[in-house]
Formats: C-alpha cells, sequence, structure tokens
C-alpha cells in the first residue's frame, strides 16, 4: 500500500512538472533514442518478474536479455562473458565472502553469546535494560558481522531466550531486535558500502568513514526510542542487574574483549591507512580462527559449516550481482541513466525536493524489495542524477546504505523481520514484529531527514582524515 500510494503521488508531481516546467523537461523527455513505450515495457517486465516471486537473480538476468535483444542492435552476446567476469575480479569484491565468513565463525565460536552476557551486564540497570542491551550487542556484532540478515539471526537467537519469561512486550522485544539487526549493513565494515563502491568506483574506506558519524546518530535515536517506551509502559531495571557488584562488572570486560579485539583488528587497520578493506577482511578471519581456537571451539565440522554457509550467501550474491551488472549495461547503451539524469534535473524543482523524491522512491521500492537487489538495480540509473545535482557521492552512499536498513524492516518484504519471525520460539503472529519495528523505522527516517540537513555528520570526519 506504501509502495502504490507513493507511486501515485510522485507520477503527478512530475506529471504536473512537466506539463508546467517548459522546454527544458520536454527536451530532455525527447533526448533518448529508445522510444518511452519500450522503456515502459521494460519496467513492467521488471514489475513483473518481482511480482510472480521469479528469484531476483534470474529476473535481472532474462531481463537483460529481454532488453538487450529487443532494444539493442550492439551484439552485446559477443562480450556477455566479459561484462560478467570483469566485476568480479575486483580487488574490492573479494571482501565480502571474508567478512562472511568471519561473521560465520564469530557465530560458531560463541564469541556472539559472551557479548551480549557481556553488555547485559552493564545495560541491565537501566529502564528497559535488556532492550538496551539488543541495540548495543546488535551495532558492536555489526561492526565485525557486515550484514543486517547476518546480525539479526545471531543475536536474535542469543537474545531471544532471554526474554522468555520475562516482563517485556514481546512486540518491543521483536523490534528492538528488528532495529539492532538492521544497523548490520550501516556499522562498517557493512556489505552494502562495498557493492556502492563498486558500482560508482568510489572509495570503500571513506564510506566507512563517512558512516561512523550516522551510526552513532542512529544508535542514539534508538535508545532514546526505547526509554520513551521504558517510561510510558513503566519498564523497570532488570532485578538480577540491581545488586551487580562492580567487580563483576569488571569481570564481564573479559567477554567484551574478543570481539573489541577483532573490530580493532578489522576496522583499526582500515582506519589507520595500514589496510584496504579486503586485507583487514582477510585479517578478520585470521583473528576470527585464532579467537575460536583459544576458546576450543575450533575444529573441522565448525569450519566446514562456515564455509558452507559464507558460500550459500556469497552465490546468492554474486548472482544479483552479475545479473544486475548485465542489466546495466544495457540500459547504459541505450542511454536510459542519461535520459533520466536529464529529465529529473530538467525538473522545475529545487535539488532537495528532487533528492526527496529519489528517497521516497527507495523508501517505496523498500516495502517489496530486498536490500541489496534494490542498490544493485538503481543506483547505476540515479548515480547520474546526484552527481548533477551537486551532492557528494560519499554522502549519497551513506543515505542508500541507510534506505536500504530501512528496506530491510519495513513490511511486508523486510527480511530481517521474517528471519526474526522463524527464530521465535514461542508462537505468534508475524504482525507483532511488524508493529513493533514501526517506531524505529520512523525514527531511521528521521536520522535521513537530520542527514539531508546537516550533510556534515556523514562528511565531516572524511575531510579530517584525508
Amino acid at each position: 500500500m506504501i509502495a502504490i500510494v507513493f507511486i501515485v503521488i510522485m507520477a503527478i508531481v512530475i506529471g504536473g512538472a512537466s506539463l508546467f516546467g517548459g522546454a527544458d523537461t520536454a527536451a530532455a523527455m525527447s533526448a533518448t533514442a529508445v522510444p518511452w513505450w519500450a522503456l515502459l515495457a521494460v519496467l513492467f517486465a521488471f514489475a513483473s518478474f518481482f511480482a510472480g516471486g521469479i528469484y531476483v537473480g534470474a529476473a535481472l538476468s532474462s531481463l537483460a536479455l529481454l532488453a538487450g535483444f529487443s532494444l539493442s542492435d550492439r551484439p552485446f552476446w559477443n562480450f556477455l562473458g566479459e561484462m560478467i567476469w570483469a566485476p568480479s575480479t575486483n580487488f574490492v569484491l573479494v571482501s565480502v565472502p571474508l567478512f562472511l565468513l568471519m561473521g560465520e565463525l564469530m557465530l560458531r565460536a560463541g564469541l556472539s553469546e559472551r557479548l551480549y552476557r557481556g553488555l547485559n551486564v552493564w545495560m541491565g540497570r537501566l529502564p528497559g535494560g535488556l532492550l538496551h542491551t539488543n541495540i548495543l550487542a546488535c551495532g558492536v556484532f555489526s561492526a565485525v558481522a557486515g550484514s543486517s540478515v547476518a546480525t539479526a539471526a545471531t543475536m536474535g537467537s542469543v537474545a531471544l531466550p532471554y526474554f522468555e519469561k520475562s516482563h517485556y512486550p514481546p512486540k518491543l522485544v521483536l523490534g528492538s531486535l528488528a532495529a539492532g539487526g538492521a544497523l548490520g549493513n550501516l556499522i562498517p565494515p557493512g556489505i552494502t558500502f562495498i557493492i556502492y563502491g563498486l558500482i560508482t568506483e568510489t572509495s570503500v574506506g571513506s564510506l566507512y568513514i563517512a558512516a561512523i558519524g550516522p551510526s552513532i546518530l542512529v544508535v542514539i535515536l534508538f535508545i532514546l526510542v526505547i526509554f520513551y517506551y521504558s517510561y510510558k509502559l513503566k519498564l523497570r531495571a532488570d532485578p538480577s542487574a540491581l545488586g551487580v557488584r562492580w567487580r563483576h562488572k569488571l569481570a564481564s570486560l573479559s567477554d567484551l574483549l574478543p570481539t573489541a579485539l577483532l573490530i580493532g583488528l578489522v576496522l583499526g587497520t582500515i582506519y589507520a591507512g595500514l589496510a584496504t578493506p579486503t586485507e583487514s577482511a582477510a585479517l578478520g578471519v585470521a583473528g576470527s580462527l585464532i579467537l575460536a581456537l583459544v576458546d576450543r571451539k575450533l575444529n573441522w565440522k565448525m569450519i566446514a559449516e562456515s564455509l558452507h554457509a559464507t558460500a550459500r550467501t556469497t552465490s546468492m550474491i554474486a548472482l544479483i550481482l552479475f545479473g544486475a551488472y548485465v542489466l546495466n549495461y544495457i540500459l547504459s547503451a541505450l542511454g536510459v541513466p542519461q535520459m533520466l539524469a536529464k529529465f529529473l534535473t530538467g525538473l522545475p524543482l529545487p535539488g532537495w525536493a528532487i533528492m526527496l523524491i529519489i528517497i521516497g522512491f527507495y523508501l517505496a521500492l523498500g516495502t517489496f524489495m530486498e536490500g541489496l537487489s534494490m542498490v544493485i538495480c538503481t543506483v547505476p540509473l540515479l548515480f547520474p542524477v546526484v552527481k548533477a545535482l551537486g551532492y557528494d557521492p560519499i554522502w549519497f552512499g551513506v543515505v542508500i546504505t541507510m534506505l536500504v536498513e530501512i528496506a530491510m524492516i519495513s513490511p511486508p518484504d523486510g527480511t530481517v523481520l521474517y528471519v526474526l519471525q522463524g527464530m521465535r520460539r514461542q508462537p505468534g503472529p508475524i504482525t507483532d514484529v511488524f508493529s513493533g519495528v514501526m517506531p524505529f523505522m520512523f525514527v531511521y527516517m528521521l536520522a535521513i531527514v537530520i542527514l539531508m540537513i546537516f550533510p556534515a555528520i556523514a562528511l565531516w570526519l572524511p575531510s579530517v582524515l584525508s
């Protein structure tokens, strides 16, 4: 419903702007050599594939072939293999399976459970203590996992048993875990930054640095939401945490130490300029293996399970990426991105209004499309528009990643929501997760508005460290 309403509104706005905008917009509309009906046919086929539930990688590849054969007079099939092979050889892309493997090793080594237990000792005295632990534990785990789904699945499996006989409302518990899981891509080393940097040729290291400020902003907003509901629902501190002595608190730091060392190894080497994201990912895998060995959790079965899970996720990402690359090549050859850029920049609207339209488009798209697929499919088309409007590519990369995170928790198709629903031990409708995550989703949108008003939140630190 959200998507339908937005699309109707956007059509009215753009249509009205085109009607009263004068010659520039009309010229932009006629600038393309591709007939408008052909582009509409491609768009209709795109929507039909996704509405029919076709796997996104197959949908993108099929659409690329259809568009290529029907609209292009170039024999693109002669170099189809090169188009697929070229992105797979990019050095930055190697970091994706390495970060995924690091997260899988951490999960099976039990480091996530130790992390949650250690943070709970410190956060339990606060009103809504375990809810705060959900957010912070997910945030810290995100700094080594790089994936929202992995963060939600891992911390959900650890956290949910703590709430089974507690006084916390199930909706708020699930909502806080979904919101915390959504931090998986925003907090470095998020995989979305790697894909965005690959597509737009933007420095991944600069994107990681730019994400620090917005990550802190989002975490603070999430904590404020929990404080509000704790006051509203009269959620008191956890009784078990009130009698914890300082010596026990200090002893609990040993549970946080392994994760802290891993974060320092991965992110510290990137921020210090000692390693590229790919090299730091390799260091992270080595560090995870050493920590698992120290905890006596390292064995051949664990390694095999981690490698299998990593290969499965990597293959899924690769199929989507390769299909999108072929489609984007065809659309670029047809001049679609250039046409779209001319059209949008020619609208009689200020730059911020056009950016709001783009953000609204992503919010609507996120209600029925997976986040990573959304980035791969749309960024090549909209990136020229953003540059033409004068927005910084690094700032836009952070905004896109935040929009991906919102898509991960947007009903009715948010991936993180269904991951948590599947992990519930106590039965309940999926609407519990939907309603529980809504306050966090709205404050996430608020964070994007704040970032539009104050872009220095993302851009100040890269400018200082560059």
